[in-house]
């Protein structure tokens, strides 16, 4: 079957009617769910560690057990979205975000702690992008591009809403106090939001791929190879997300400074979504893939040999924000982008769960890195090399011909 297909065949939808109500709602639900769960740890985990007396290694490793938690559950998620929808996966995600966030905010022990993160990472793998992805794939079929646009553009204001607001709650509350306020803001936004939006008919899938046509796609050398370079490049792409603070403290800025300058990049991911679009029309798979890594390795070199002033260093937060806000626009295009919307939600968890699974490491390994490295600036010199080999294997990856 020839590459260009009509919208139609290619959603399996025909003529239908968008539910107006979803794109709002999970703009929504993916601010409020990313910004609690996800950007409000880096911001609290140094009042959380002072007052526990828990090491940063373990706390964090706590966290990183979370994400790992999400990559695992991701493939199954996957599944069930493409059967059944969304509505019910993102409804108790929610449910669980919140008892989770309240797990932690209460934890009397780090054994409870890490059991409260990795109830967290369920609820990730029901909230976050994949599920989001995954339903506004189905719905909006060849236009997929745009409400991914939306979305992620929405999604990038979550540190900037959140790192700030959280920083300023923990300077007048205990790091348990803010995360009860978190968890009541979750409840009120998410909930009934994934409950009341989310309701609309799941349309018919395409016609599915074959098992074992899936089978070949998910073991051919093109996905592996792709696989491979978004791990990669989604380890360095949270290492420095989880950096960025401890760097710019090392160099003098404050806490409060420096969680600005996170929030800032999250800005700057908003802004480099709205640029993606125009990247896809001008651009194959293949050379933008590559592109966008290589420009996210020249960020975070950026970030390791330029030692100040502190406002040109949050300019280069800013800027590594637009690469990083392009490769999850990326990620989220990929399987389509190359082998159709068929299996969308099960094709794109295998090839993202190992990047997801780098992305879990991440935070812990980056904090062990940076001490046998001397500090963050040798940390974001060996992430900077890690994407510039993922650059050079999505090259190597190709653009094969779409599978239907």
């Amino acid at each position: 079957m020839t590459e260009l297909h009509t919208s139609e065949a290619a959603t399996g939808t025909g003529d239908r009617s968008r539910p107006r109500a979803v794109l709002p709602a999970l703009c929504a639900t993916q601010i409020t769910s990313w910004g609690i769960v996800y950007y409000a740890f880096p911001v609290l985990l140094q009042p959380l560690t002072h007052d526990t007396g828990w090491s940063v290694t373990a706390a964090t490793a706590a966290f990183s057990a979370a994400l790992l938690v999400s990559a695992l559950a991701g493939i199954p998620v996957g599944r069930i979205l493409d059967r059944h929808g969304p509505r019910a996966v993102m409804t108790a995600g929610s449910l669980l975000s919140v008892v989770a966030v309240l797990a932690i905010a209460a934890a009397p022990n780090l054994y409870v702690f890490t059991a409260a993160w990795l109830l967290a990472g369920l609820a990730m793998a029901a909230t976050f992008y994949q599920p989001a992805f995954a339903a506004v794939t189905r719905w909006w079929g060849e236009d997929r591009v745009r409400a991914l646009t939306i979305i992620t553009l929405a999604g990038g204001l979550a540190s900037t809403v959140f790192a700030p607001l959280t920083a300023a709650l923990g300077d007048h509350i205990s790091w348990r106090t803010t995360y009860l306020v978190l968890a009541a803001i979750l409840a009120l936004v998410t909930i009934p939001a994934h409950a009341l939006a989310l309701r609309a008919p799941w349309p018919p899938a395409p016609r599915p791929l074959l098992t074992s046509s899936r089978t070949r796609t998910a073991r051919s050398g093109p996905f592996l190879l792709l696989a491979t370079a978004f791990t990669l490049s989604g380890f360095a792409m949270y290492a420095v997300v989880f950096g960025l603070v401890p760097l710019l403290t090392e160099r003098g800025a404050s806490p409060t400074t420096a969680a600005w300058a996170l929030g800032l990049g999250g800005a700057g991911q908003t802004l480099g979504r709205t640029l993606y679009a125009a990247l896809a029309r001008r651009t194959r798979a293949t050379s933008r893939t590559a592109i966008l890594i290589a420009a996210g390795g020249a960020t975070t070199a950026a970030l390791a040999l330029i030692t100040g002033p502190i406002p040109l260093l949050i300019v280069l937060a800013i800027l590594a924000g637009v690469v990083r806000g392009n490769l999850t626009l990326l990620q989220a295009t990929a399987v389509a982008d190359r082998w159709g919307t068929a299996d969308y939600g099960r094709l794109s968890a295998l090839l993202i769960a190992p990047a997801t699974v780098a992305a879990s490491l991440a935070p812990w390994a980056g904090a062990a890195m940076a001490g046998v490295l001397g500090g963050y600036d040798g940390l974001f010199l060996v992430l900077a090399l890690g994407s510039a080999l993922a650059a050079i294997l999505a090259l190597s990856a190709g653009h094969p011909a779409r599978s239907y």
